[in-house]
């Protein structure tokens, strides 16, 4: 539901300790000299009718692709890139229907490919995949021919039922089939949950790894989604289930696909890092390898066996191709391919038959656009077709009119327009006595999925927002809920934004009108809250006294690294997130007097 929870993750360090391993560059090193030439699935006979040495295995990868079947609206639908002379260029780019073109246009010539997935595939999808329970993206998915995906946290947002269902078919349990004669058949491809137990017995949920095959070529996939799922995922979605540490996750399989035989391995981990620029093209690499990327994926990447040759990743929706060094110090392939199928990464796997490993140090990988400058695959155009026509009714639903883009996802500030409306929503809407007595209302900011983006999707004339656009912003259909916080609770939730579990990479809720505080990014910690600087409706916080707080079910559940606000007490159950938010642009805007971006002077920030 949002961007990455960060942990402590100092028993990581330990496993550096592992450095005497032998790994794939030195035994390269070893051989003798032209052994380890780029095969290219030729031989190196010179015409002897020798068989070659090694074959190249291209994998293609992508990741957070949340459903989104159409092109991404607004400036969330753009990847950028830097050139030559430092201008910031901002490329429109995804939609299946040039996914799938790119995908098959790379695949050409390659008698060795394969395609994986850094999990969330689905989950917070826009309208035309979410309504359906998202059996749209997986039947999209499987025409993509995707061969393997992790489980990402959003695979569990309607819990372990449903994932199974997504993986194995039949019709939803509550809607049934959607297409009259047509039963839904499930993923092709397997969805890998290598941490993932079940509470009870112990076992895996989901296959932990699998072999991918052609031609004596073998390599392994392991999956896993980040240890910290339960902290950001409602509490049904991951009942019953235990997640555990990654590293060790993968390095407990690792062994087991090396006794198997299988040398060649590759993990697909649904936890990323962020680059030091959100440009695509940016060289992470510099000065030095993994120099330019930071957050969880590099603990972990450090952590991990030189058994895993590559390292595909997400969750942190930014674009990297990076070499991060293992624990024997040699540098190892760790890949991000931005989300929403704007970018796919693709990877060259040197395979040296007679060791049956991959040539680490002949390992390169590249992220590459997917433009809509190129043609649609006509595949693809039909199956959003098909759908976008059992949704029409609902989608295409007028629910307000606004004058201008107002930014939500596409917003890098901590204060963002489209949180300011969102949280005002709420409160609007749970203020009344007899809803909830609401004085203020907080919203995460990972659970705004898009911008309002004023011109046409459709036919319905630029400005007007249909309840598909609204849908694709606040597509949890979250259950708000409205507590008795005290003052004290209050302010701690406030510095937990940029403390404890959120201090490396803040989470910065959105508030409501009437909530004014300094934010001072030159201090660390909770000290980055001006504490005496807090007031609502002018008037300081009163430690002692008790408000009416008005949140999702999420985070009235302590969800994002928020456990203050799972204090609150006397709780009232509200109408959805959603269902507030329709309901304040019908009240706030018309055609002949549209809903203006709001000013964003909530939050002072101090840098």
């Amino acid at each position: 539901m949002s961007a990455t929870p960060q942990k402590n993750r100092a028993s990581r360090r330990v496993l550096a300790a592992a450095a005497g391993l032998a790994t794939v560059g030195a035994l390269v090193a070893a051989m003798p000299a032209g052994a380890h030439d780029r095969g290219n699935g030729h031989g190196h006979g010179h015409g002897h009718g020798h068989k070659p040495r090694t074959v190249d295995v291209q994998l293609l990868s992508f990741n957070d692709l949340h459903g989104n079947l159409e092109p991404p609206a607004g400036s969330a639908g753009n990847v950028n890139k830097t050139h030559a002379d430092g201008t910031v260029e901002a490329i429109p780019a995804g939609g299946v229907e040039y996914l799938a073109t790119s995908l098959r246009t790379a695949r050409k010539g390659s008698p060795y490919s394969v395609t994986a997935a850094g999990g969330d595939m689905v989950g917070a999808s826009p309208l035309l995949s979410g309504l359906f329970h998202d059996e749209p993206t997986i039947e999209a998915l499987n025409k993509l021919k995707l061969d393997v995906s992790a489980v990402g946290n959003h695979e569990f947002d309607e819990g372990a039922t449903e994932l199974a269902r997504l993986q194995n078919g039949g019709c939803h349990p509550v809607e049934g089939c959607y297409e009259k004669g047509k039963k839904f058949k499930g993923a092709d491809f397997p969805y890998l949950a290598a941490n993932v137990t079940k509470e009870k017995t112990g076992k895996p949920l989901l296959k932990p790894y699998t072999v991918w095959k052609k031609n004596g070529v073998k390599i392994g996939f392991i999956g896993v989604t980040l240890e910290g799922t339960p902290d950001i995922v409602t509490a049904n979605g991951v009942k019953g289930l235990k997640f555990h540490d990654e590293v060790k996750t993968i390095n407990k399989y690792a062994k087991e696909l090396d006794r198997k035989g299988v040398k060649s391995i590759v993990a697909l981990i649904h936890e990323g890092g962020a680059p030091a620029s959100t440009s695509y093209n940016y060289d992470c690499d510099s000065p030095g390898a993994g120099d330019g990327i930071s957050g969880p994926i590099v603990d972990i990447a450090k952590g991990i066996t030189p058994k895993v040759d590559a390292l595909v990743t997400g969750h942190t929706h930014q674009a990297y191709v990076c070499t991060v060094p293992d624990p024997a110090g040699k540098p190892r392939m760790v890949t991000s391919a931005a989300s929403f199928g704007k970018l796919y990464t693709d990877t060259t796997l040197t395979y040296d038959l007679r060791t049956k490993d991959i040539v680490r140090t002949s390992v390169k990988s590249a992220n590459h656009v997917v433009t809509r400058d190129q043609p649609k695959a006509a595949d693809m155009t039909s199956l959003i077709e098909r759908w976008n026509k059992l949704a029409a009714p609902i989608a295409n639903r007028p629910q307000g009119w606004i004058s201008a883009d107002i930014n939500g996802r596409g917003s890098t500030a901590p204060e963002k327009p489209l949180g300011n409306v969102i949280a005002d929503a709420q409160l609007e809407g749970l203020a009344p006595a007899d809803k909830g007595g609401a004085e203020v209302a907080f919203m995460n900011p990972g659970g705004i999925r898009a911008d309002l983006v004023y011109k046409a999707s459709g036919s319905e004339g630029d400005g007007v927002v249909t309840y598909g656009e609204a849908f694709t912003v606040q597509p949890f259909t979250n259950m708000m809920n409205v507590v008795d916080l005290t003052g004290a609770q209050l302010v701690a939730a406030l510095q937990q934004q940029v403390s404890g579990a959120n201090e490396a990479a803040p989470k910065i809720l959105q508030v409501s009108k009437g909530l004014t505080y300094t934010l001072d990014l030159t201090k660390t910690g909770a000290a980055r809250v001006v504490t005496d600087s807090i007031k609502l409706n002018g008037a300081a916080i009163d430690p002692a006294r008790t408000y009416r707080v008005a949140m999702n079910e999420f985070l009235a559940g302590g969800g994002d690294g928020f456990p203050a606000l799972g204090q609150g007490t006397n709780k009232l159950v509200g109408a959805s997130d959603l269902d507030l938010f329709n309901a304040y642009l019908a009240a706030h805007s018309t055609a002949a007097a549209p809903l203006a971006p709001p000013a964003t002077d909530r939050i002072t920030v101090v840098q």
